[in-house]
């Protein structure tokens, strides 16, 4: 075994201490990487504060990017020197209800790099084989890592809604996710609304692809959406669900909230906003392996890329500081010099 570093935090609210460690061996089923990006995500905050039963110490880290360094027994299909990114889906059961019906991002047992098993906060780490997705040659490590969460999330949840080419699509929250977001609507042929707090985010959201901005912090948010005809579908990246609640009348009929910001409090709707008009609220996960591979394929065809800053793993503390913060442009991530 070769002396590896990672990014421990050893108890609820702790800071992260980068310690050396032996690389471990990949078991059965199972692939090693060489971890040359991981993105620091805004959920991380979530399970160092006690949000998710992790055990401690713990290596966090669930935007992965690097190349697959040893094969476990029994993988098939992938080969050492491949570049392979590993997000918030981090494999499945394949014996569940949910795995038998080919749902695999339900999975009763789903894994999550750095709760069911050490994340990429680290030189190396040990994943399922189910977990791999394929790097297009040129989307870049920094640029894969947060397509594997951030990214599939924006992606997915589109493609799978009820929105098609030439509807009227919000996207509400121009940060992390909702930067991603406005660039894939914009690249699937959606009529693209970019809803923020301000006119900060005015000239960037034009620069994304959106083709309207509302200032949220102006008016009403919904009437300006009905204005525009009504949005098919409002993506909700923003952390914040009174936002999400003002936008529910700016749906058209059958119009859909799609909700793939994490925040604890309650959505308030009223059946009289929904019943007349079909309109649904849907959560949306981010997506399997496939779902991540064709979220890096898409974005390299299109042009679509991810903001970042980059920090070294040494600098993890300063990193996640300054994701926590919510002043980074957009998405952190962090570099290992393999």
């Amino acid at each position: 075994m070769s002396t590896i570093r990672s990014a421990q935090v050893a108890e609820v609210g702790g800071s992260f201490d980068v310690v050396a460690g032996e690389s471990a061996e990949p078991g059965r089923g199972e692939v090693r990487l060489t971890v040359e990006a991981v993105g620091v995500c805004h959920t991380d905050h979530y399970f160092i504060n006690g949000g998710y039963p992790v055990e401690w110490p713990a290596v966090f880290g669930h935007e992965i990017a690097g190349r697959i360094d040893a094969l476990g027994e029994g993988v098939e299909g992938w080969n050492v020197g491949e570049r392979v990114a590993v997000g918030w889906f981090g494999g499945n059961c394949g014996r569940c209800g949910a795995c038998r019906e080919g749902d695999f991002i339900h999975c009763a047992e789903v894994k999550v790099p750095g709760w069911q098993y050490p994340g990429g906060y680290a030189d190396t780490t040990v994943v399922p084989v189910s977990a791999l997705a394929r790097i297009p040659e040129d989307v870049s490590a920094v640029e894969a890592a947060p397509l594997g969460c951030a990214g599939v999330s924006a992606f997915n949840s589109l493609r799978r809604s009820a929105a098609r080419a030439g509807d009227l699509v919000a996207v509400l929250g121009i940060g992390g996710v909702g930067h991603l977001g406005v660039q894939f609507a914009a690249k699937m042929g959606f009529e693209v609304v970019a809803i923020a707090r301000g006119e900060g985010k005015a000239d960037l959201a034009k620069r994304l692809g959106a083709h309207h901005y509302i200032d949220s912090t102006a008016g009403d948010a919904s009437a300006r959406l009905q204005e525009l005809g009504g949005a098919k579908v409002v993506l909700a990246t923003a952390m914040n669900s009174a936002a999400m609640s003002a936008c529910v009348d700016g749906l058209r009929a059958g119009g859909e909230l799609l909700v793939v910001g994490a925040a604890p409090e309650p959505i308030e709707v009223s059946p009289f906003q929904i019943l007349p008009t079909s309109r649904t609220i849907h959560g949306h996960p981010s997506g399997t392996a496939k779902d991540v591979e064709d979220t890096m394929r898409f974005a390299s065809l299109t042009g679509v890329r991810p903001m970042t800053e980059t920090y070294a793993l040494d600098d993890i503390n300063a990193a996640y500081d300054r994701m926590i913060s919510g002043d980074a442009r957009f998405r952190v991530v962090l570099t290992t010099g393999n």
